[in-house]
């Protein structure tokens, strides 16, 4: 039985070649292998080595009177999680302030929950951007984490926070303080006498 990824139904694939066992020599050739088989989950949900029920094998042929189909049994498979993202979010462009913390914006919803799962599958968490450094830069790269899921059918999704995110950090803007300029008799020239102690504001 084939694994597969979670997608809300019990239906299991078989694989392989399938093939009698336990048929006599001399009836080889009177006995086939045939019908339509089904294997099943016993449920939905994500798990490894999950049993599965087979059935549906029949057997045709003049010989085929003479035995008793048992359908394969003790096989199993794993039902994995599906992974779903989130979409709707942004990060803020801001000002540089010495720190690397990024602000989400926008609605955040999940994406790729299955339509009969919407209902029991909730978003939630405290998510966090952050910046790789807190210098200047267009585009920066933007980490998220925090964001998390539940409900009672979280358990089958595996979440990927979200990745690709970006947004810039342009140059605070400072100033100059402390400074006058003095008054001065006329003497033919544009130059001006600064006084006082300069200082920056804003830093």
């Amino acid at each position: 039985i084939a694994d597969k990824i979670y997608d809300g139904n019990t239906t299991a694939t078989i694989s392989g070649t399938a093939a009698l066992n336990g048929v006599l020599p001399g009836d080889a050739a009177s006995v086939t292998l045939g019908g339509t088989p089904l294997a099943t989950f016993a449920n939905a949900s994500v798990e490894t080595g999950k049993p599965v029920t087979v059935s549906g094998y029949s057997i045709s042929g003049s010989a085929s009177g003479n035995y008793s189909l048992t359908q394969p049994a003790g096989l199993t498979a794993d039902i994995t999680a599906k992974t779903i993202t989130i979409t709707g979010i942004n990060i803020s462009n801001k000002e540089y302030d010495g720190n690397v913390t990024a602000t989400i914006s926008g609605t955040a919803a999940l994406n790729g929950v299955l339509s009969g799962d919407v209902a029991n599958v909730t978003l939630g968490g405290v998510p966090t951007g952050t910046f790789a450094t807190a210098g200047l830069g267009t585009a920066k790269s933007v980490t998220i984490s925090g964001y998390s899921i539940s409900g009672s059918a979280s358990g089958n999704y595996s979440l990927t926070q979200p990745a690709g995110l970006t947004a810039s950090i342009t140059a605070k803007s400072i100033t100059i303080t402390g400074i006058n300029i003095s008054n001065k008799q006329y003497d033919g020239n544009t130059t001006a006498m600064i006084s006082g102690t300069a200082a920056l504001s804003g830093v």
